[in-house]
């Protein structure tokens, strides 16, 4: 017998019901999530105070070959980074949870109690915690109190709206004061989307980003007419691309991409004969058309056909330290990226490291050199983090309390037969004599790492 139409309307409500105590569980297990974290923290920051207190015991500075950085800022770093491998973050991503769950933990026990009984989510939790930062000390328990009244009523972005408004009221410093100071964190910031799509995000004062966003909408206003079939919102992307790329809208002059970037295509591909996609570097796969037409016509890109017997050179041992052009070009291909666990810094903005250095007989070759960004770089030399190169190019690293975490290269790419590293052996392992040389003998450059 079919279910009458109130038995239905008692079913929803339960499936309603499920999922709203599926959210509340989600809740409750962020906020212990941020508990752990600010243990963590606290149990690591009490390891450093006291082996500062014990002068029999050795500083974590001291057993870091060649440290630059001191105890304190080598253990911070650790404990980051190592967070960020755990919980697979961006190390960025890992500093601001460790924010976020000390504020939690230590200055909004309302937020943390509506948090742990699922009366907000954690994205609620974060809006409050986001303005309350700015605030003092004495300022947020009215803050929080006033907010928490609603929260549990408010989607995220409504209760956003009203804790920005209420921050400024509480603030002791003038918004002007604020602003200069929030000016230096300017920036724009490439974001890969689905289907062959991206964005690019710029975060200006906003009387800047208001006028640039309306000086589009007017322009793509004048474009309209009886015959333009694109939407205003078309018009607007289009005419940012115009003006991004060009300098100059559609009607002007000077066309053509400014940029240099590294598009990779496979051999079959640019011939037709197959439909493989393409690979742009800093986003990833595009279509095949797409990839055939930058091959062919943009000259700003650099061509690289992949192809399993490529005669690029992949080392050239311990002849000298420079890493040549050709090489350098696989490598930037194979990584695409800075090779530690989860950084997506694009690979032309990366340093390339020699996983066995130079002075301990490291070679220069593919499987002995991995790109890292500038930040990670450090992090490799000032602190216990280290890696070993596995033969297909994935980097293994192990952390400060011995736990091993895995970077995969973005493109495999066989090396020739005629370039393969010898038979002699992997290189051995990487020791730190006290008295090993700082620079190589034949280098063409001294090493930076």
């Amino acid at each position: 017998m079919k279910p009458s139409v109130v038995e239905q309307m008692e079913t929803l409500v339960r499936h309603f019901d499920a999922i709203r105590e599926t959210q509340a569980e989600a809740a409750r297990v962020d906020a212990r999530l941020a508990e752990q974290v600010d243990q963590a923290r606290r149990f690591a920051e009490a390891v450093v105070r006291d082996a500062a207190r014990d002068p029999a015991a050795l500083s974590l500075a001291a057993r870091v070959p060649r440290a630059g950085w001191d105890t304190a800022m080598i253990a911070e770093r650790e404990f980051v980074t190592e967070l960020a491998c755990t919980l697979r973050l961006p190390v960025r991503s890992a500093e601001t949870l460790i924010a976020e769950s000390h504020t939690l933990m230590n200055e909004l026990p309302g937020t943390r109690a509506a948090l742990q009984n699922g009366a907000i989510t954690y994205r609620h939790a974060q809006a409050l915690i986001n303005q309350a930062w700015s605030l003092p000390a004495e300022a947020l328990a009215g803050f929080e109190q006033a907010l928490l009244k609603s929260a549990p009523h408010l989607t995220v972005s409504n209760l956003k709206h009203r804790a920005r408004v209420l921050r400024e009221r509480l603030h002791p410093e003038s918004i002007r004061a604020r602003h200069q100071k929030s000016v230096a964190d300017r920036r724009v910031f490439f974001e890969p989307e689905p289907d062959g799509m991206a964005s690019l995000h710029w975060y200006d004062s906003a009387e800047k980003v208001k006028a640039g966003y309306d000086r589009l909408t007017v322009t793509a206003l004048s474009s309209q007419g009886p015959g333009e079939k694109r939407t205003l919102t078309q018009l607007r992307a289009d005419t940012f691309a115009d003006l991004i790329l060009d300098g100059v809208t559609a009607s002007g002059v000077g066309r053509g991409i400014r940029g240099t970037v590294h598009v990779t295509v496979p051999v079959m591909t640019l011939l037709g004969h197959s439909e493989e996609p393409g690979e742009l570097e800093g986003y990833g796969p595009i279509d095949p058309d797409t990839a055939r037409e930058i091959a062919a016509r943009a000259p700003s890109f650099i061509r690289i056909l992949t192809h399993p017997e490529t005669g690029a050179v992949l080392s050239v041992g311990r002849t000298r330290y420079k890493v040549p052009k050709d090489l350098k070009r696989y490598l930037r291909v194979r990584d695409a990226t800075c090779r530690w666990p989860g950084c997506r810094r694009a690979a032309a903005h990366c340093d390339l490291d020699h996983t066995l250095d130079w002075q301990f007989e490291g070679l220069t070759a593919h499987d002995n050199l991995a790109h890292l960004c500038p930040a990670d770089h450090a992090l490799k030399s000032e602190t216990r983090w280290s890696y070993v190169h596995l033969p297909d190019g994935t980097l293994e690293w192990t952390s400060p309390t011995g736990r091993r975490f895995i970077s995969e290269p973005v493109t495999i790419i066989r090396p020739p037969e005629s370039w393969r590293r010898s038979k002699a052996g992997p290189p051995p392992e990487q020791v730190r004599p006290a008295d090993a040389k700082t620079r190589p003998p034949e280098s063409d450059e001294p090493p930076p790492f």
